[in-house]
C-alpha cells in the first residue's frame, strides 16, 4: 500500500501551512525497503533525504527556518507518492504536493474570524435626509428603476447616475443588520470621485458629499460599535480617479496635477508614456491613472504617518480590503499592514485575490501575500466558485477537493479570516447565477430584462438555500452582497447594483439568511474549527467543524435517495428543528446542520 493524506494527522502532524522552525511529522506508508522525500523551495532544485523505516510506513521531521513556498513527494521503489489534478497521487510521474512557510508571528484579528460581513455599495442601499444635487451627476427619480448602463455618443458608459445613498442611511439600518447577526460592514469606495462606484478616487481625504462627510462616518463607525459592529473601508490604491485632485485632467481640483505640470508634486505617482496624454492607465481605462505604488512620495501619502490608512483608522475603522491586490507590490503591501498595525494591532487587512492566494502568480512573479507580512486574508473566490459549481453540477467530489486544498494551503490565522462570499459588486447576483439559464450572450439592454420567475426562479431559491448553508459553515467568514439576503436578481453590472429591494423582498430567503446568522453565532466551532469531511460520495457530502471543545456536523445531500447518519445520543438539525436519537435520515436533495443542542 502506497498512501500519504496531508490533512490526516498521522500522515502530517500539522495540518496546513507552517511557521518558520516548526516541526512537523511526515509519515508516508510504503511497500518498499526504501523511502525519500523530495524537497524543493519555489525556483530551486529538488533535494532527497531518506526516511526512517517504521512498522508499516516511513517517518521523517521536516522544519523550515525561512518563510516562503516549498513543495514535496516522496519515492519508493521507483513510484511517487506526490499530488496530481489537485488530489494526493501514486504514479511514476506524480507531482508536489504544495507547502506554504510562514512568518511565526503571523497572526490575525480575532473579531472577524467567524463573524459575519455585509458589503454595502453605498450609493444604492439606504438614504436618510436630502438628496444633495451635485452638478455634472444625474439623479434617479425612482429608486427601483435601473442604473444608467448604455454608452454615451463616445461609446462610454460614464457611471455618473446616481440614487443618492448615503452613510447616515447606512446608520438607520444598522438595526436590521444586526438582526442578521452581521458583526462587519464592508463599504465599497467612499471616498470622493466622479462615478457612482468611486474605484476613481478624486481624494482620498474627503468623503464622497453625496455620501457625507467625515463626521457621518464617524457617527456610523460609533453608532455600529453599539451593536458590535465594525466598519472596514474599500481601498483603492492601484490608481485614482483622472479627475482627481492628484492628477486633475480637468481642472477642477485647486491643485497642481501630474496632468497638469511636471512639476506637481504628484508628478512621480504617474508614469507618461508622452506627456500629458499618453499615461499608464488601469487595464487601458483612461479614466483610471495607474499609480506608481514604489515611488516614495506616494506610499508615504498612503502607508506612512498621519497617511490614508492611518487617517481612517485612527478615525475607528476595523480595517481596509483592498482592491485588486495583485497589482500591488510586494513592498506596498509590507508597508501598508505595518502602518495598520502600528495604529492598531488587531486592524484586518484582506486583499482582492481571485485565485488561491498560497501560490498566486501575478504579472509572472510569485506573491507573497500569506507569507506573514502582506495580507490577512483574501476574498475567497476560490470557495466561492466552488460552492455555486457545487449546487449547480451536484459534483461533490470537486467541492471536497477545493475544500481541502485550502486547508492544505492556506495558514490556519488566513482560513479562519477569510472573506467568504457567493456574490459582490463584480459578479452576478447569486441567484441570477443559480439558474441553468444561459445568459452570457445576452446584450446589456437583453440582461436588463432578465427576471427569473416560475419554476426556474423556485429552484434557484432552492439552490441559494444550500449555497447558502454552505457558505456559513465553511472556515471563515460568510460574507453578504447587500441584497442577496431578499432575493435581489441582476447579470453584469451596473445590474448587478440596482437600489437594496428593487425586486421586493423574497421573506423566505430573508429568513433563512437569518436563521443562518443565530446558528453562526450560536456554534462555537464554526469561528475557528477545523472543517473534515466524514462521508463523500458522487453528489453528496458530510462535513464536520471540530474545535478542542466543540463539534458540528453539516449534511448536504444532492442526490436522489436517501442520505442515513448514525452517531451515537441525541442531535438537534438547526435548519429544520428536528431532534434525532441516535441517527437521521436525510431525504434527497435536503440538508441538515447537526448539533448537539437547540437552537
Amino acid at each position: 500500500m502506497y498512501k500519504f493524506e496531508p490533512l490526516e494527522k498521522f500522515h502530517k502532524s500539522v495540518r496546513g501551512a507552517l511557521k518558520e522552525n516548526e516541526l512537523c511529522v511526515l509519515r508516508v506508508n510504503a511497500d518498499s525497503d526504501e523511502c525519500y522525500i523530495e524537497i524543493v523551495k519555489d525556483g530551486g532544485k529538488p533535494s532527497a533525504f531518506s526516511m526512517l523505516k517504521k512498522d508499516g510506513y516511513f517517518e521523517t521531521e521536516v522544519k523550515f527556518q525561512e518563510a516562503g513556498l516549498y513543495f514535496y513527494r516522496f519515492s519508493a521503489g521507483g513510484i511517487y507518492i506526490g499530488e496530481t489534478d489537485k488530489k494526493p497521487c501514486v504514479s511514476y510521474d506524480a507531482g508536489y504536493f504544495q507547502l506554504l512557510v510562514y512568518d511565526k508571528d503571523f497572526v490575525t484579528p480575532d473579531f472577524i474570524k467567524g463573524n459575519i460581513i455585509y458589503q454595502i455599495f453605498p450609493d444604492r442601499f439606504a438614504i436618510k435626509g436630502e438628496v444633495k444635487r451635485i452638478e455634472g451627476r444625474v439623479y434617479h427619480k425612482d429608486l427601483y428603476e435601473d442604473p444608467y448602463f448604455m454608452p454615451d455618443e463616445n461609446g462610454k458608459v460614464r457611471n455618473v447616475d446616481f440614487y443618492g445613498g448615503n452613510l447616515k442611511g447606512i446608520t438607520g439600518k444598522l438595526d436590521y443588520l444586526k438582526s442578521l447577526s452581521v458583526g462587519i460592514i464592508y463599504l465599497n469606495p467612499i471616498f470622493k470621485a466622479r462615478s457612482n462606484h468611486r474605484y476613481d478616487t478624486g481624494d482620498y481625504f474627503e468623503i464622497d458629499p453625496n455620501l457625507g462627510n467625515v463626521d457621518d462616518l464617524i457617527t456610523l463607525i460609533k453608532e455600529a460599535a453599539k451593536r458590535d459592529i465594525k466598519i472596514i473601508l474599500d481601498g483603492v490604491f492601484s490608481h485614482t480617479g483622472d479627475d482627481s485632485r492628484y492628477f486633475n485632467k480637468y481642472g477642477n481640483y485647486d491643485s497642481v496635477g501630474a496632468y497638469q505640470s511636471k512639476d506637481s508634486p504628484y508628478y512621480k505617482w504617474y508614469s507618461f508614456a508622452e506627456y500629458p496624454d499618453k499615461y499608464a492607465s488601469w487595464w487601458g481605462i483612461d479614466v483610471l491613472p495607474e499609480t506608481n505604488e514604489l515611488e516614495p512620495s506616494y506610499r508615504e501619502f498612503i502607508t506612512g504617518e498621519n497617511g490614508v490608512i492611518e487617517k481612517y483608522l485612527k478615525l475607528g475603522i476595523g480595517g481596509w480590503r483592498l482592491d485588486v491586490a495583485d497589482e500591488l507590490p510586494d513592498e506596498f503591501l509590507e508597508a501598508l499592514r505595518a502602518r495598520a498595525k502600528t495604529v492598531n494591532k488587531e486592524a484586518v487587512i484582506i486583499g482582492e485575490v481571485w485565485e488561491d492566494a498560497s501560490n498566486k502568480i501575478a504579472y509572472d512573479k510569485r506573491r507573497k501575500y500569506f507569507y506573514g507580512k502582506e495580507l490577512d486574508s483574501v476574498m475567497n473566490y476560490v470557495a466561492k466558485n466552488a460552492v455555486i459549481d457545487y449546487v449547480k453540477t451536484r459534483n461533490a467530489q470537486k467541492f471536497v477537493t477545493e475544500m481541502n486544498l485550502l486547508s492544505d494551503h492556506y495558514p490556519k490565522e488566513a482560513l479562519d479570516a477569510c472573506m467568504n462570499f457567493l456574490g459582490t459588486h463584480d459578479t452576478w447576483r447569486i441567484i441570477s447565477s443559480l439558474s441553468d439559464c444561459d445568459f452570457s450572450e445576452l446584450t446589456k439592454e437583453e440582461q436588463s430584462r432578465v427576471k427569473l420567475y416560475g419554476t426556474e426562479y423556485d429552484k434557484s431559491v432552492k439552490r441559494l438555500k444550500t449555497a447558502a448553508l454552505i457558505l456559513y459553515t465553511i472556515c471563515g467568514s460568510p460574507s453578504v452582497y447587500y441584497g442577496d439576503e431578499i432575493g435581489q436578481q441582476g447579470l453584469t453590472d451596473p445590474l448587478n447594483r440596482r437600489f437594496f429591494g428593487a425586486d421586493g423582498v423574497n421573506g423566505e430567503i430573508l429568513s433563512h439568511y437569518i436563521l443562518l446568522g443565530k446558528i453562526r453565532k450560536f456554534i462555537p466551532a464554526l469561528k475557528d474549527g477545523e472543517l473534515n469531511f466524514v462521508y463523500s460520495d458522487e453528489d453528496s457530502f458530510v462535513y464536520e467543524r471540530r474545535s478542542d471543545e466543540d463539534v458540528c456536523f453539516i449534511a448536504v445531500n444532492g442526490g436522489k435517495s436517501t442520505l442515513k447518519i448514525t452517531f451515537e445520543g441525541t442531535l438537534y438539525d438547526l435548519v429544520s428543528g428536528e431532534k434525532y436519537e441516535n441517527s437521521c435520515e436525510i431525504k434527497a436533495e435536503r440538508n441538515a446542520l447537526l448539533y448537539k443542542k437547540p437552537l
